[in-house]
């Protein structure tokens, strides 16, 4: 349980197309920084589309990869994914009881993503006896059903009942799933046999993908990784749980299959990619250096110097989260206006969110601040540069095309979480006293908006690629216009100030 990289033995089969198996579980444990090792219960013949074919070797030919790993090697964890027979099933489980690891894994596999079955239906109480040799069990909501015997539960309440009915069955910690549930969200809770409720849970927005390919199998191999260096199922399943949010988000950039396309297991590791010169030019890369001149007057600014390292005013902090919070019901709309004209569905739904997370989400915040404020929450009128800034986005969601509409957008995702970089870095050097407005910086680092800053970075490169060479440059011509507007409104809470001789903007 000490080794700094995590040694980690998958059993499970093959895809060749390497989205799901052993494949999947390769790139998941490497993705988290272990090693992974591999035997092969089954050779599968299947693609995005569906499963072909199942050649299983000999089971003596399984038992003897087992312990030829386990003679020379000190495995930390084992992830258990496709068994296929009682035979099979049963060699593992013998192995189990000579040379059982520190953290086990078990997905209990039975049918693909695509629909086809990968258990022999009399294998199934063979598998239900494993499942006490196991720490955790991750089960789909289907396979879930059929380890508790019962019908696939079709809501959130019925799942966490399953989940508990056989953890405490089999004296071993479920993850119960709602990936397969209906609905825009995707909750995951995990639950052990003696506490009735779930020790952490957890509950997002459903990504918008149609590539979905080896999810569970990334995210168990994942898991017996993480829980080998944090040895605590809670804090693993927090991170390959965002880890995997990333890797669906980023799914579509491989455009592996015609089918349901596998996730992209190394989706975060573009900043390595483009620190050795290795990654894939990409528009937006061309933008961010274009705009270099303009980040840095933002971070020389007197305003975010002030507010990074926690001296700046209490008014003037006050008078930039006024005018915050009326742009925010201006980039709302916009947001909203490119929505509408997105040309798919995962366009259409990311902007939407946005829209309302504007509105009910980012807006909070400001409103807290403000109505708390001593002197009290009156709105200032809309600011020169505000209304300006506003306008712009408008504008150019409304009547420009749909992917100049994108770079007039994403300077306030990326700049922001830009500067909130370098104000956190402000921050970090200013000593160890509380800062006043910790709480809002820690909105520029929330996982949830740099997710939302990468997909909305994405979404510009792949229109990018389509557009004609004229379009590419209003796009650049629209991006560097944001980035000024986001430099004046940064310079606005000082400069309309001191114009009006008042620490109110008139």
């Amino acid at each position: 349980m000490t080794a700094r990289v995590p040694r980690v033995l998958a059993i499970a089969g093959t895809d060749p197309t390497g989205g799901a198996g052993q494949h999947a579980d390769l790139k998941s444990i490497a993705a988290m920084g272990g090693y992974g090792m591999s035997a092969v219960t089954a050779v599968v013949v299947q693609n995005t589309v569906g499963v072909r074919s199942i050649h299983v070797p000999p089971v003596e030919f399984l038992s003897a990869q087992l312990d030829a790993v386990a003679e020379d090697v000190e495995i930390d964890a084992v992830k258990i994914g496709m068994l296929g027979s009682v035979p099979v099933i049963e060699a593992v489980a013998r192995w189990l009881g000579t040379h059982r690891p520190p953290v086990v894994v078990l997905d209990p596999v039975m049918v693909a993503t695509s629909g086809g079955r990968l258990l022999e239906r009399e294998a199934e109480d063979a598998l239900r006896s494993m499942l006490g040799l196991a720490d955790l069990i991750t089960p789909n909501l289907q396979e879930l059903a059929v380890l508790a015997g019962e019908d696939p539960a079709s809501s959130w309440a019925e799942a966490l009942a399953q989940g508990h009915r056989v953890a405490r069955a089999h004296g071993t910690l479920v993850l119960v799933k709602g990936g397969h549930l209906t609905g825009d969200r995707t909750p995951d809770a995990l639950v052990g046999p003696d506490d009735p409720e779930p020790l952490v849970a957890f509950d997002g927005a459903r990504v918008p993908t149609e590539n979905s390919h080896g999810t569970g199998c990334s995210l168990s191999s994942a898991l017996a990784t993480l829980q080998v260096r944090h040895e605590d199922w809670p804090r693993s399943l927090q991170i390959a749980r965002d880890w995997l949010r990333g890797a669906l988000e980023a799914a579509g950039e491989l455009s592996v299959g015609h089918g349901s396309g596998p996730v992209h297991h190394f989706h975060h590791v573009q900043d390595a990619l483009e620190a050795w010169g290795t990654a894939p030019e990409r528009f937006s890369d061309e933008l961010w250096e274009a705009s270099a001149a303009v980040r840095r007057e933002i971070e020389e600014l007197e305003f975010v110097r002030l507010l990074g390292d926690g001296r700046l005013e209490p008014e003037r902090f006050l008078a930039y989260l006024d005018q915050d919070l009326q742009y925010l019901d201006g980039y709302s709309r916009a947001l909203a206006q490119l929505a509408a004209r997105a040309p798919d569905e995962e366009q259409r739904l990311f902007f939407a969110a946005g829209a309302v997370s504007c509105t009910e989400t980012e807006a909070q915040l400001h409103r807290a601040r403000l109505r708390h404020a001593e002197d009290g929450a009156a709105r200032d009128g809309l600011g020169e540069v505000t209304r300006r800034y506003t306008a712009f986005l408008l504008a150019a969601t409304a009547a420009e095309p749909y992917p100049v509409g994108l770079a007039a957008v994403l300077p306030c995702y990326w700049v922001y979480a830009d500067v909130g970089r370098h104000l956190g870095e402000l921050a970090a050097a200013g000593g160890t006293g509380a800062h006043p407005y910790a709480d809002w910086l820690a909105t520029y680092a929330d996982e949830g908006f740099q997710e939302a800053t990468r997909t909305a970075r994405r979404l510009l490169d792949a229109a990018a690629r389509e557009a004609p060479a004229g379009v590419r440059e209003r796009m650049r011509e629209v991006f560097l216009e944001a980035c000024a507007l986001e430099r004046d409104f940064f310079a606005a809470p000082v400069a309309e100030r001191r114009l009006a001789g008042t620490d109110r903007i008139e």
